[in-house]
């Protein structure tokens, strides 16, 4: 068992092994794969694995954070090249489709309620507090119908778009288009904001968006640049 001093060697193990978890994961399934197969995949004892992750739910807990962070980097790049991409429809069509490109991240959140809820274990309060500001710059910048209470517009998207997770077949693109339709009829008012409040919007969003990668990354071991 080999302790690193170093934290960006400690960090760079880290990855090292979630890359290697990642990949059997999406060969084999979590129900398969153990500790001594992550191990020998990355060239290591599996004593160092419990170095970094105490069980395997944590180290799978923690694959499972890091593809969602690289879905919502996405999501974040995605924004800083086309502000417009921070309105809810462009955001629900933007996010979707990163997950669905995702064949780990996808399989995680479509598999067993049971398992889900132990891998999300400690990120729901983090999130839901994000997902809580991001509705709240919205309503601030004119961009929500304000007709229905921020709560229940949250909720309703929510369900919304995790329907429409489910439901995605290979047809990404279309449904995708079909999901950002059905969010601006639903949720948004007729006008955009004009171009400097859109730019605030934009870049409130990103900033919001970057906190909650490196909080969940920092969480995983592991940094953005590892």
């Amino acid at each position: 068992m080999e302790r690193l001093r170093d934290p960006r060697e400690r960090a760079e193990r880290a990855t090292r092994i979630l890359d290697v978890a990642a990949g059997l994961l999406l060969r084999h399934g979590y129900r398969r794969v153990t500790i001594d197969d992550v191990a020998a995949g990355a060239g290591i004892g599996k004593g160092t694995v419990y170095l970094h992750w105490k069980t395997r739910e944590q180290l799978f807990g923690a694959v499972f954070t890091r593809e969602v962070c690289f879905a919502i980097d996405e999501l974040r790049q995605a924004i800083e090249e086309e502000p417009r991409t921070c309105l809810l429809h462009r955001f629900a069509r933007a996010y979707l489709l990163a997950i669905v490109r995702r064949p780990l991240l996808r399989g995680f959140l479509l598999a067993d309620a049971e398992l889900v809820g132990k891998l999300t274990t400690g990120l729901d309060d983090r999130h839901a507090t994000m997902a809580r500001r991001y509705f709240e710059l919205l309503a601030e910048h004119g961009v929500l119908r304000d007709d229905t209470d921020l709560d229940e517009v949250a909720f309703a998207y929510q369900a919304t778009f995790e329907g429409f997770l489910r439901a995605t077949d290979d047809a990404w693109e279309q449904r995708a288009d079909l999901l950002a339709r059905t969010v601006r009829r639903a949720f948004e008012r007729d006008a955009e904001p004009h171009d400097a409040e859109l730019g605030e919007l934009a870049a409130a969003t990103a900033a919001v968006l970057t906190a909650l990668v490196e909080a969940d990354l920092a969480d995983c071991g592991v940094t953005k640049d590892a």
